[in-house]
């Protein structure tokens, strides 16, 4: 049988795409249309359980998006939320794609940046404040490497490891120095050598250094009022700020809605911090925590990924296990209750080696 995406948790907007309007699944259903082969990387956003979509890069370089459209986020040229997989329109070089609150980014061949849905905010960098229902280039970039997309601002890593962001800056998550939202991309201050970047609800992380080589660090700023950017305090950042984690030999980077992941070491360990209301941080509390804190028994993980208020990880031997909110059966393990510690899904999924967590849903290939 031929592997197809899965997807659960919230669909009160279609964005698991397997064609319904049904509310919620705890268990992982069937993205439609698209099988895994034909998938190269998958992306999902959202600020919530009726707000939220996904994305899905094809080996063609086209866009396939689904789920929640209000602001023309799924970049088909309209409006409507659709429970099934579309094609962005008028993109066929996309090399990666991210997924914010209710927009969208594109990496394409050229290394230039397109973007469309919200904003209100600037986060689509075109020089202007109106949404987009198709996708329109950021102003002012080349040479990008990598893009990421928080609930309402964009960051994208330049080939010289610089970042540059753009959007909504009321706490600082440009990390420009100041709090004056952006419809242009301008620099991260004080920040060079980044190899990967995230961007949360309203903070930004990155990486220093070369990815899993020794010495490598974790830099943060914007929101932090639960700790998310790991300094050991509350106060919001408007440049980057060293994290607790210290230097190390760190391979992967994510942020959630209000917490943050880093996963260190030759073992592959996974260390959280920020928000824990829900337990997404995975250490058997709901405490928030300033300083990053290890996941207890956590080792040999491959890919990571925060959502609102959850996090699901992939292990190496394709194993996904998830934790924290759970009050749309985004931790698809059959139940709606929370879980402060890690849960494994009930479906079996194998092969997989794509994971994204988005408002309250989850997508995995």
């Amino acid at each position: 049988m031929e592997k197809r995406l899965k997807a659960w948790g919230s669909n009160r907007a279609g964005q698991l795409g397997d064609g319904t309007w049904t509310d919620f699944r705890t268990t992982a259903s069937t993205v439609l249309g698209l099988t895994s082969a034909e998938v190269v990387k998958i992306a999902a956003g959202g600020d919530g359980a009726t707000k939220s979509h996904g994305l899905a890069l094809l080996t063609d370089r086209t866009i396939q998006s689904w789920g929640s459209n209000d602001a023309g986020q799924l970049g088909d040229g309209s409006v409507f939320s659709h429970n099934a997989p579309g094609q962005v329109v008028n993109l066929s070089n996309a090399t990666d794609i991210a997924a914010g609150g209710t927009h969208s980014l594109a990496l394409l061949a050229d290394q230039t940046v397109v973007a469309w849905g919200k904003n209100k905010q600037g986060q689509l960098g075109n020089g202007t404040n109106a949404d987009s229902s198709v996708p329109l280039r950021v102003e002012g970039l080349n040479q990008v490497i990598a893009i990421a997309a928080g609930l309402h601002h964009s960051l994208a890593l330049r080939e010289d490891g610089t970042v540059w962001a753009w959007g909504h800056n009321d706490a600082g998550q440009l990390g420009d120095g100041t709090t004056d939202n952006r419809n242009v991309p301008a620099p991260v201050v004080n920040l060079t050598g980044a190899s990967r970047i995230a961007a949360g609800g309203k903070h930004s992380i990155a990486l220093i250094g070369p990815v899993g080589g020794d010495g490598t660090a974790v830099k943060a700023w914007g929101a932090n009022a639960s700790g998310q950017l790991g300094d050991g305090t509350l106060e919001n950042r408007h440049r980057p700020v060293d994290t607790a984690l210290g230097t190390g030999v760190i391979t992967l980077i994510a942020a959630g809605g209000n917490h943050s992941l880093a996963v260190t070491g030759s073992d592959h360990r996974l260390h959280t911090w920020g928000h824990n209301g829900s337990g997404q941080l995975g250490d058997g509390t709901t405490d928030n925590r300033n300083k990053p804190v290890p996941v207890p028994g956590l080792i040999g993980i491959t890919l990571v990924a925060g959502g609102r208020e959850h996090t699901a990880v992939l292990f190496s031997d394709d194993t996904v296990c998830s934790w924290g909110h759970n009050g749309s059966g985004q931790l698809g393990n059959g139940t709606t209750a929370d879980s402060s510690t890690p849960v494994t899904g009930l479906t079996a999924l194998t092969g997989v080696d794509k994971l994204a967590a988005g408002g309250d849903f989850t997508i995995a290939n």
